[in-house]
């Protein structure tokens, strides 16, 4: 991992991230996480590099795909392999202990995910989950319950593998 100055900066500072990053989020005080799928880790750092913390995901999130944090402190995390028996979107306290989860076995229903791969939060503290292998966007409120489809197959055409927020939505 690289941190690039920019517009006019020319430093980069290495940041230790040895357990294999798969995706980067940046919280809303500007720390950035990143989401380790094979040691099954989130890591958060300062802006200038430095590991603030490192969170050991339980045995039962089986390759994280990707990790956003809340304003209440709690972090959400998408996992799955296509093969995995789950596919699911969880809410995950500070000690790494899953509070509640959304989805379970991959399915297509309205509390089903299959493939979910990355999220956003908008500022109401509402997720946005791609739900890959269903060609669909959902909405879930903060406790991680069922609001609505964003996205649909129709819609779409395509399978979302990423979603984003701008200011102007947020």
């Amino acid at each position: 991992m690289h941190k690039v100055g920019l517009p006019h900066g020319t430093s980069v500072t290495k940041w230790p991230v040895n357990d294999k990053p798969i995706r980067i989020s940046v919280t809303d005080t500007h720390s950035v996480l990143v989401t380790c799928r094979e040691s099954r880790k989130i890591k958060q750092f300062s802006t200038d590099g430095k590991l603030l913390r490192q969170i050991q995901l339980p045995e039962d999130v089986v390759s994280p795909r990707h990790t956003i944090q809340l304003s209440s402190g709690e972090f959400v995390v998408c996992h799955r392999i296509t093969d995995d028996l789950l596919h699911r979107v969880c809410l995950i306290d500070s000690n790494g202990h899953v509070v509640k989860s959304y989805g379970g076995p991959k399915g297509s229903g309205t509390q089903q995910v299959n493939v979910p791969v990355h999220l956003a939060v908008d500022r109401n503290g509402l997720v946005f989950v791609a739900d890959a292998n269903n060609y669909r966007v959902l909405l879930l409120s903060p406790a991680l319950t069922f609001v609505r489809k964003v996205l649909s197959r129709e819609q779409l055409g395509w399978r979302p593998y990423r979603v984003w927020l701008d200011s102007v939505y947020t």
